[in-house]
């Protein structure tokens, strides 16, 4: 079993890093394989709403969304960490994420997923909330923790400082190699996962 967890901050090792290596190390002495995806600060386009990809099955913006979502094709669940700016989730993962799942929306489906807000002060509930609505959107079980998974630190020695953050997220990382246990005992037992409805839009309404 295998966890991607996607880095949303510009910084390659600074505090946002410094939240999800604290899940990645816990998940390691569960047995739980992990990579940190690390978005970073290449040029990153918006989703534009062109619905290219439903009929190509990829992002027509050939860049590190389309490298994500083939990962993501081959993971068991997801933890997505975030700085915060402004009070929300930073620009980038919003666009990032925007188009990973509206254009691979399949490769999400039914795995479990955590949200990481990372803020010198406040903002994390605010910006946790936003991520978490791509799981709730997505029949994506959403892994909890001891309180809410903020860390506080505007560098990553001030982050270290953080225990009580830290335990949080080493708690969300024993909880995601529980319930990923629980799956896969389920599979094994020949528990599917649920059959959709088709999907009833009624937009219409006001």
């Amino acid at each position: 079993m295998k966890v991607l967890l996607l880095n949303g901050s510009s910084h390659r090792n600074g505090t946002t890093f410094t939240a999800l290596d604290e899940i990645a190390r816990v998940l390691k002495s569960e047995n739980i394989d992990s990579e940190i995806f690390q978005l970073g600060n290449p040029e990153l386009r918006d989703c534009t709403g062109c619905q290219a990809c439903k009929k190509i099955g990829k992002c027509v913006y050939d860049d590190i969304v389309n490298e994500f979502v083939e990962k993501a094709k081959t993971a068991d669940a997801f933890v997505f960490g975030t700085p915060v700016y402004y009070a929300h989730p930073s620009g980038r993962i919003l666009s990032f994420l925007d188009r990973a799942f509206y254009s691979g929306k399949s490769a999400f489906e039914y795995k479990p997923a955590a949200a990481v807000a990372v803020a010198r002060r406040s903002g994390t509930t605010a910006s946790f909330d936003v991520l978490n609505k791509y799981f709730t959107i997505s029949n994506m079980p959403i892994v909890s923790s001891t309180y809410w998974n903020n860390l506080h630190g505007n560098m990553m020695e001030e982050a270290r400082q953080d225990l009580e953050g830290l335990q949080v997220m080493r708690n969300l990382g024993r909880n995601m190699a529980w319930l990923l246990q629980c799956l896969d005992a389920g599979r094994k037992m020949g528990i599917t996962k649920p059959e959709k409805e088709e999907q009833i839009k009624t937009n219409f309404i006001r």
